[in-house]
């Protein structure tokens, strides 16, 4: 039967709606995308991390199973000893692991396999071209710690955006991650929802290179929740120094403690054991572009860090975990990196029999770069002035508003007969020079403070707990603006 033709016009009419209305909404969408974007040019917004994400993991997953190390678990029956770096001393590299050689020859074949796959056939990470960013991985008693390191960040003048990565839906708080880290041009996102196109099975400690890996930065600056810098990290990213070697990482107070077996499975010689410390990682610059397979590389490291690379890379002396994994990539891979030659310096308050420590300082990468490029070595004796302090890293215990007060025997806010102290008193020479224009503990506890205060009832961390504001506030008068407490 043949359709009447007003049926036909109202038909036509109704489709042409749908069309029109659909092209409205279309660009509107594209509008509201090229406004986003950092610059305002219509460049492409922020990419979403879940798009594209999961194909990848899936693929990088099926790489990581099928290149598994195929042998037992590696025991540390007996672990290595935490050994000052001596670099004048070329002493023989330590060995404390027992491996069956039938097990050195599978491992040797999984990781000449995966790096072949990743070398031939690499998964197509995602990541928006061009773009720079910080990384950071929190949730939990470290968001509040998280706040307070970005606050000091965004005092350097540095505009970076962040990305903060969450282990999974329990972790996301609304408050903060819908409204205090975007007002600080931060963002979290939920890292189980892109591991969910491939479960596995990875706990926090080896969360660090899979945020770098989802993140959308090409370039990044990792930080942990309680490390910021002095300075802008943008200055890095347009360094000499990270344009030629693309990867950037800090000193640890130890020596190098990595077994002779893991450069046999490697397929690389052991490098002197005066050549660099171990690594801190709690600050680390990468790029994607460059080191796409010292990352992968790296993440295979810590997928099968517990059971056979941390042990490999560290044989249990101090720190074990994900710190060693980066270098040792890039070495196995063959791609380029420098390490800060200045020695990490930690920070404290005297105290009876010597030093409460609560940070850590580390240097100038460039002012660092210049010397050595030069022959000038500091850490092996060499004059030269001293690079400047660049990030400070307040690893223990943590400065979280809600605990600091606690503990009072490890306490930085305290000295040993109870009374409040400054936290970083000493070295003179040090805290003299990183203060020399601003005193930044006192910029520190201002962040606490402002965190303690205004978020004091906004951190699920914090529920059931009172008089965090307080407590910092009373702290705050007594030390810095030098008021008698109440009795």
């Amino acid at each position: 039967m043949a359709i009447p033709r007003s049926l036909l016009r109202v038909r036509t009419l109704l489709t042409a709606l749908v069309i029109a209305s659909f092209l409205t909404w279309a660009f509107s969408r594209w509008r509201a995308d090229t406004a986003s974007s950092s610059d305002g040019t219509g460049r492409p917004a922020p990419l979403d991390l879940t798009a594209g994400h999961q194909d990848f993991w899936s693929t990088f997953h099926g790489y990581l199973v099928k290149y598994a190390p195929n042998t037992t678990p590696i025991i540390e029956f007996t672990k290595a000893p935490t050994e000052g770096f001596k670099a004048k001393d070329a002493l023989p590299r330590p060995e404390y692991l027992f491996v069956e050689q039938d097990d050195v020859e599978r491992m040797k074949e999984a990781h000449r396999g995966f790096v072949g796959a990743i070398t031939s056939e690499p998964p197509q990470l995602q990541y928006v071209p061009g773009t720079k960013g910080v990384v950071s991985t929190a949730g939990g008693s470290y968001l509040p710690v998280l706040v307070i390191s970005l606050r000091m960040l965004r005092r350097t003048g540095s505009t970076l955006p962040m990305e903060v990565f969450l282990a999974d839906e329990h972790e996301y708080e609304e408050y903060v991650c819908d409204v205090v880290l975007p007002s600080l041009n931060a963002k979290c996102i939920v890292l189980s929802r892109i591991l969910a196109a491939a479960p596995a099975k990875i706990e926090k400690y080896q969360f660090k290179p899979f945020a770098m890996l989802f993140s959308s930065f090409e370039e990044i600056l990792f930080l942990d929740a309680d490390a910021f810098p002095l300075e802008q990290p943008e200055e890095i990213f347009k360094s000499e120094l990270f344009r030629t070697r693309g990867l950037v990482t800090w000193p640890d107070f130890w020596a190098s403690s990595v077994s002779p077996i893991f450069y046999e499975i490697a397929g690389t010689s052991a490098p002197p054991m005066n050549l660099r410390q171990s690594t801190e990682s709690g600050e680390l610059f990468v790029s994607k572009k460059t080191h796409l397979r010292t990352l992968l590389l790296a993440t295979y490291y810590n997928y099968w860090g517990p059971s056979h690379y941390y042990p490999l890379l560290s044989q249990g002396a101090a720190g074990e975990g994900d710190k060693e994994t980066f270098i040792a990539a890039a070495t196995a891979i063959g791609e380029p990196f420098y390490q800060v030659s200045e020695s990490i310096c930690a920070l404290g308050h005297r105290k009876e029999g010597g030093l409460a420590g609560s940070a850590m300082a580390q240097f100038n990468p460039i002012e660092d770069f210049e010397l050595t490029r030069q022959g000038k070595w500091r850490v092996r004796g060499d004059e030269a002035p001293a690079p400047g302090v660049f990030f400070i890293h307040a690893n223990f215990p943590k400065f979280n508003p809600a605990t600091i007060f606690d503990q009072h025997e490890v306490n930085p806010a305290f000295n040993d007969d109870g009374s409040y102290t400054r936290a970083w008193t000493i070295p003179d020479d040090v805290v003299a020079r990183f203060s020399a224009k601003v005193d930044v503990e006192k910029a520190f506890w201002k962040e606490i403070l402002w965190t303690a205060c205004e978020l004091e009832a906004k951190f699920v961390s914090w529920e059931g707990q009172d008089m965090i504001c307080d407590k910092v506030r009373h702290y705050w008068r007594s030390v810095f603006e030098h008021k008698p407490l109440p009795s």
